[in-house]
């Protein structure tokens, strides 16, 4: 069975004040693209479909176009809420679009039943978790000790229908011990939100959102990252679409297809008639931040690199953290 694997898309979002709806719209297309030459059998998309618990009209608007295309594909697909969306308007007519094969997490009610596709090999059970806290737990487990959010997942997970010889897929949206954070996803103080990695043994694939770095953990744990930099933290990250192919119980191959973004972002470094002269070398459409170095502040700089540099977002100055000029 081949998946394919996304997660925060953060659709609606905006950064320092620039609608990134027009590139969101580019990269799900390329999206489609790929899950329909890749003959994927399904699609996971493990939270934070939105940037807001309220999302803005065109977000909506965005994401049931994309949900349309992949229906008309005959593709199943999974969908959990993360810690940005809303779990309660996700899962609006749930389990009307369910007949549909879209299949979305409710909110958490203590018990979460499989959906079971199957292929050659005999079944694949998908579970879907929203984002949950251990206070969204302790009401349905009275009995258990849940002091962390480990505790929280151990104890939702030792009391799944795990079936032995079904090949068992966890879609989830939680910070994993080990996992390398350094994108635009919030942060939590003293990794107070951490889950070790162990809760999630019992998965033969466990598809991962929250940390916008690719990574893998243990093998089979993976964070699939969002599919554009959504701050300049992740100027360097290579966005990708995870593909996963499950075989006979125990065989799981993992692979990446790189995504090329509408716009690139970059940072640009120097004086002010250096980071002029840099232009001949940066795309106009590029989504910029510029650190100028002059001993003293450019009168209108701002303005005057945006004539050149459209797209320029955020200018600071080296000799302090921030320009008054830069956008919030």
């Amino acid at each position: 069975m081949k998946l394919v694997h996304i997660s925060d898309l953060h659709i609606g979002k905006r950064l320092n004040n620039y609608s990134l709806t027009e590139d969101q719209k580019f990269i799900l297309d390329r999206i489609l693209e790929i899950v329909s030459e890749e003959k994927a059998d399904g699609v996971i998309i493990a939270g934070d479909i939105y940037d807001r618990s309220i999302p803005p009209e065109e977000a909506v608007t965005l994401f049931d176009d994309f949900l349309v295309e992949l229906s008309s594909q005959c593709r199943s697909v999974f969908i959990i809420s993360g810690n940005h969306d809303s779990s309660e308007r996700l899962a609006f007519g749930s389990r009307l679009i369910n007949k549909c094969g879209i299949y979305i997490s409710p909110v958490f009610n203590g018990k979460i039943s499989p959906v079971t596709l199957t292929d050659e090999y005999g079944d694949v059970d998908f579970y879907l978790l929203p984002f949950i806290k251990p206070a969204h737990v302790r009401p349905w487990y009275p009995d258990a000790e849940i002091k962390d959010y480990t505790d929280a997942l151990r104890t939702v997970i030792e009391n799944l229908p795990l079936k032995e010889n079904s090949r068992n897929v966890m879609v989830a949206h939680q910070f994993v011990t080990g996992a390398s954070q350094g994108g635009s996803e919030e942060s939590f103080v003293g990794g107070l939100e951490n889950v070790d990695s162990s809760v999630f043994a019992p998965f033969d694939y466990t598809a991962l959102g929250h940390i916008h770095k690719t990574q893998t953990i243990n093998g089979n744990i993976r964070y699939c990252g969002s599919p554009l930099k959504y701050s300049f933290s992740e100027i360097k990250h290579k966005k990708s679409v995870t593909v996963v192919e499950l075989k006979e119980k125990g065989s799981l191959d993992i692979r990446e297809i790189p995504l090329t973004p509408m716009r690139e972002m970059a940072e640009l470094k120097g004086t002010f008639k250096e980071v002029i002269d840099m232009s001949a070398s940066i795309p106009p459409e590029t989504y910029l931040r510029i650190t100028l170095t002059d001993p003293d502040d450019i009168p209108d700089a701002m303005a005057k690199l945006r004539v050149i540099y459209p797209n320029l977002m955020k200018l600071d100055y080296a000799s302090r953290k921030s320009s008054p000029l830069s956008p919030a």
